[in-house]
């Protein structure tokens, strides 16, 4: 239904104007978690950007195009000698079980802040999943 042709205009912007936008958001399915990445990308601002941005390396390498890179080889960043010398290749698995305790999956790593809620995790591989 068109309400254009109804309400006159300053009535029909302020209509608009607190109608909700929907907003698309990926999901994945991990470790019986399921990811928003609408969540995910806040939980990354507000915890994960101090560290790490999607493009740029900070103190931790950046984000954009993680899923199945080997861990430890973007270039220009300096990783630890244990991540550099891992097998790991990114996956949403490696991704929750290296996020909930980085240190204990990789002894030696310079990561050093885990997200304990396991919720949190897949929400933040979702929203890495949509870094391409």
């Amino acid at each position: 239904m068109r309400f254009d042709n109804v309400l006159p205009a300053s009535l029909m912007a302020a209509f608009v104007g607190i109608m909700p936008i929907a907003s698309a958001s990926e999901t994945i399915e991990v470790k019986g978690y399921t990811g928003i990445s609408q969540r995910g990308s806040q939980i990354y601002a507000q915890i994960c950007s101090s560290c790490h941005s999607p493009d740029n390396n900070l103190v931790g390498p950046a984000h954009r195009g993680v899923f199945g890179r080997a861990a430890g080889k973007v270039e220009g960043y300096d990783y630890s000698p244990a991540l550099g010398m891992s097998d790991i290749v990114w996956t949403a698995d490696s991704l929750f079980d290296w996020l909930g305790d980085p240190d204990d999956f990789v002894l030696g790593s310079k990561m050093y802040v885990s997200l304990d809620d396991p919720q949190q995790r897949a929400d933040v591989i979702a929203y890495l999943m949509t870094l391409k």
